[in-house]
């Protein structure tokens, strides 16, 4: 039986319909790019982006079992809101030990001070009785002996009143020690509920009741939506005419309709892609720097329940300042409710 020929043969048209595929998609993402950038002026740059935010992690200082979480992923907290909390009855017991221990220092710097008294008022009666006793032996109406017993007397008054002093010292450093010792334990107390440091929502419970974690153990992560932007990366040429604070637009691919405004609130130092050499001109254009676009915390606080960190989308910044945004980068927001509104001029108006 005779072979096929070969565009009959079943293999050959896969793969051929594979190989049209592939450059049918490549056409078509070469001329999506095109497409973006037609129409942009030579004083405006754009790249592929996704929105972030900053991560901000709950975690235990010190090593227990998780008692208790009182939020749920994706719930809303603000800044001081206790958002779980820690087995604490053996530090509550040794914070009422350590409350006991400065009771019973204090009690114990009362009697010394209680000694002091007492002790002042038996030397000022030794004194008293031995310069009587020195009148009298100068007159001869009483002997050397009494007058050494007087003296001895005073002396041993002397010396009560000095140990009762030292006493008193050493109860008062008693008393720092235990209170130390008492707002120490406290703390530790305190430390057992864990607060969020900053508002935010709730991205992952990361623990749950009853684990037993180490210290420095994750239990919750907060997702700070005041603090949310995008990630480009731009070639040298053009990161090098970048100026902090310059004005950006962000467009999402869930949201295309969408202009959302942002600034330019980091550039890169160093190349995050890097050629093997660098020694044309060419290879240092090559080298592509890290721009961070930051949308303003007062767009953020009435957009917040929309916040989603990971979309993808498109950033474009403005090279040259005195450059005007085309019309379709105009911004473009939501409509939001009274109660959210941004005073006029805020983040929401275009400059542009």
């Amino acid at each position: 039986m005779s072979e096929l020929p070969i565009y009959q043969d079943p293999r050959y048209r896969k793969y051929l319909a594979a190989l049209i595929a592939v450059l049918v998609a490549s056409a078509a993402g070469y001329y999506w790019y095109a497409s973006l950038q037609d129409g942009l002026p030579d004083g405006i740059a754009m790249s592929n982006g996704r929105i972030e935010a900053e991560q901000v992690n709950v975690a235990t200082k010190y090593a227990g079992r998780v008692d208790d979480i009182y939020v749920r992923e994706g719930d809303f907290v603000e800044a001081g809101q206790k958002v779980a909390s820690m087995d604490a009855v053996q530090t509550r017991a040794q914070v009422a030990a350590a409350k006991a221990e400065v009771s019973r220092a204090e009690h114990a710097k009362a009697q010394a001070v209680a000694a002091i008294a007492q002790r002042k008022a038996e030397l000022d009666l030794a004194k008293a009785e031995y310069q009587r006793a020195v009148t009298l032996n100068r007159k001869g109406h009483l002997s050397t002996e009494t007058l050494d017993q007087r003296r001895a007397r005073l002396r041993s008054a002397e010396a009560a009143l000095t140990t009762s002093q030292a006493a008193e010292a050493e109860a008062a450093s008693a008393i720092e020690a235990a209170r130390a010792r008492f707002d120490q334990l406290q703390n530790m107390l305190d430390d057992m509920d864990l607060v969020a440091p900053r508002a935010g929502r709730v991205q992952y419970r990361v623990a749950e009741p009853g684990e037993v974690l180490a210290a420095g153990g994750t239990v919750v992560t907060l997702l700070d939506v005041s603090d949310v932007y995008m990630t480009i990366f731009l070639p040298a040429r053009e990161a090098g005419r970048l100026s902090l604070g310059g004005e950006a637009r962000l467009i999402l691919d869930p949201a295309a309709d969408y202009v959302i405004p942002a600034k330019v609130t980091f550039v890169s130092s160093e190349a995050q892609f890097t050629p093997k050499s660098v020694e044309t001109q060419e290879e240092r254009d090559n080298l592509m720097f890290r721009v961070k676009l930051s949308i303003d915390p007062d767009l953020l606080a009435r957009f917040e329940k929309r916040v989603k960190t990971g979309v993808r989308g498109v950033g474009y910044v403005k090279l040259d300042p005195a450059t005007a945004w085309p019309d379709r980068l105009k911004v473009a927001l939501p409509e939001s409710t009274p109660a959210q509104s941004v005073p006029a001029g805020g983040a929401g108006s275009d400059q542009g």
